[in-house]
């Protein structure tokens, strides 16, 4: 972590930096990373991969970045919406070249050599077309597609029209113009993260929330991170929340098992998919041909939650009825993991919910929340389907409650993170068991307490025990007492699991902080955002800790920061107005 900051926050909500940072794009059908001190252009498309390699001249500073676009000194780069297409102006072409792999686990190819039309570079790749054209005043455009038909009609586009959409895009994101340049540049970041997350098939068709831009080899959407994605477009887009549903449906076993996300390739990198996963270790991990990482313990919730959710903004209740067969069968399924009669499912000890570098077993706070949740929205909204199961679920959520304190409440005065009391508990305070305080869980009284204990024990300005000094909110602390619960990044102390900044989990904390009418939320919506501009980081980050650095970016659900702000937007915009929000 740098002393002196990398990048900074504009008073319009761009970021401007002397260097040169990579800049993470992500439209509903292209996608990639421009690397502006070397002139590299990585371009891949949703459903078929890595595209092609672009080059031109390095680029000259000083540079502003704003989703989707990078102006520099006479250079520019714009992302359209509405084709996948992007601009480049004022920049010298020097090579393209076609993607050899799909992916880093895909079959090396031979590609075909580059064909040139007049002013057209073509590149070909067995799942998918680059046409990159120069135009007659130097404007550089290219575009891709699975088809060779869907790059030329991405190809029509005028460069007007890709400015005009690349504009519009960003001022969509400008959803807190009121507030000072922190604020503004992170809730524009944040309202981007989710926005962007949407994606589209060839034909114009929805096809999955992304998790990140770094989640699209192969193609999937996920659970959990779509359902932390959409709390913002549940504001800004609400209609793609149902054809979501109707996909992640797609990914059930009968008995309501599901995986950690739902595999979308497009046919080529499908059999890409389907050949690595079927003759490498990870096929225990992706057991059928539609599993990312099967089986997980978190997902099934995550539906009933998003389903909850859509009905509740919309008023419309076609995807609970069409999809209650399989809400009974999750129901099911988790009460017969009450082992012990309290209304609390007990989780098997493996890696398999959002926490998967750490093996959490018995009463884990975060799943519980979670469980309390779904049984909630099957009791508010089940009624006029099956009134016999919602009054079972109404009555289960209330035994529930009444048993989560005598199960898991610790010394503390908060829930601890997993196990069983007669046996071994992990009692450390983590961010991820808000989720008692998100589904009401917990009492007012017990939420406060908790929320007081994140405040001193995990935001990184008040813990003096942590050696890094003021750097974010932890997710964790202390640290697992019993290594071997851990593996990979989660066994090093203040990395991933254990410790790491999520900003996602930040932002619920902030959520959770205007929900009960605490000040201080404005710490855990900009301290990530000010680490990520020290460090050059542009866009939303998946986690990041000294001194193990960051994680990917334009991370879906980083876009939780603004669902807080879309949520409590009169609170906010009130402690702007009198000067409360710090800068």
């Amino acid at each position: 972590m740098t002393e002196t900051p990398l990048a900074q926050a504009l008073r319009d909500g761009q970021v401007r930096s002397q260097e040169p940072l990579q800049l993470a794009f992500m439209a509903p059908r292209l996608q990639g990373d421009l690397y502006p001190e070397s002139g590299h252009l990585k371009l891949s498309l949703w459903g078929c991969g890595h595209m092609a390699n672009i080059y031109t001249k390095a680029w000259n500073g000083p540079f502003t970045y704003a989703p989707n676009r990078l102006v520099s000194e006479g250079q520019s780069i714009h992302v359209a919406q509405s084709a996948p297409a992007l601009l480049l102006r004022g920049v010298e072409l020097r090579s393209v070249r076609p993607a050899a792999r799909c992916a880093w686990w895909g079959t090396l190819t031979k590609p075909d050599k580059i064909e040139r039309r007049g002013k057209r570079r073509i590149a070909t790749t067995p799942w998918g077309f680059t046409i990159v054209e120069t135009r007659d005043n130097g404007d550089i455009v290219i575009s891709a597609g699975a088809s060779l038909e869907e790059a030329e009609r991405a190809q029509a586009l005028s460069a007007d029209t890709i400015i005009a959409e690349a504009n519009a895009y960003i001022e969509r994101c400008d959803i807190l113009p009121t507030a000072g340049p922190l604020m503004r540049s992170m809730a524009i970041q944040s309202a981007h993260a989710s926005l962007s997350a949407i994606r589209r098939a060839e034909d114009g068709s929805f096809l999955g929330l992304a998790a990140g831009q770094a989640y699209s080899a192969p193609t999937r959407t996920y659970y959990r991170d779509g359902f932390w994605t959409h709390q913002a477009l549940l504001f800004l887009q609400p209609d793609v929340i149902r054809d979501q549903i109707d996909l992640l449906a797609t990914g059930f076993q009968t008995d309501g098992e599901a995986p950690s996300g739902v595999i979308l390739t497009g046919p080529k990198q499908g059999e890409e998919w389907d050949k690595f996963r079927t003759t490498s270790p990870s096929f225990m991990e992706h057991r059928r041909r539609l599993d990312w990482w099967s089986d997980h313990f978190d997902s099934p919730l995550f539906f009933i939650l998003t389903v909850g959710d859509y009905v509740r903004v919309t008023g419309d209740d076609a995807p609970l009825k069409k999809h209650w067969k399989l809400i009974e069968a999750i129901y099911r399924r988790y009460v017969s993991f009450d082992e012990f009669g309290t209304g609390l499912p007990i989780k098997p000890r493996h890696d398999r919910d959002w926490a998967d570098n750490v093996y959490r077993h018995g009463y884990v706070a975060y799943d519980i929340g979670l469980w309390i949740g779904a049984l909630d929205v099957i009791a508010r909204f089940g009624g006029a389907v099956d009134a016999g199961l919602a009054k079972d679920a109404a009555a289960l959520a209330e035994k529930a409650r009444g048993n989560v304190d005598a199960a898991m409440l610790t010394e503390g005065g908060w829930y601890h993170d997993y196990g069983l009391k007669e046996e071994f508990v992990e009692d450390h305070l983590t961010l991820d068991s808000l989720t008692m305080l998100r589904f009401d869980a917990a009492s007012k009284e017990r939420s406060m307490t908790i929320l007081q204990k994140a405040e001193a024990l995990l935001e990184t300005r008040n813990n003096d025990k942590q050696p890094f000094g003021d750097w974010g909110v932890m997710c964790a602390w202390p640290p697992f007492k019993r290594v071997a619960d851990t593996r990979a990044k989660s066994a090093f102390a203040y990395r991933y699991h254990n410790g790491s900044d999520w900003p996602y989990l930040s932002g619920l904390y902030a959520e959770q902080r205007l929900k009960f009418g605490l000040d201080g939320w404005d710490y855990p919506l900009l301290r990530w955002w000010k680490t990520s501009l020290q460090n050059g980081w542009i866009g939303s980050v998946e986690y990041f800790a000294p001194p193990f650095g960051r994680g990917s970016l334009l991370q879906g659900w980083t876009g939780m920061h603004a669902a807080a702000i879309l949520a409590h937007k009169g609170t906010v915009e009130k402690a702007i107005a009198s000067g409360k929000v710090s800068e």
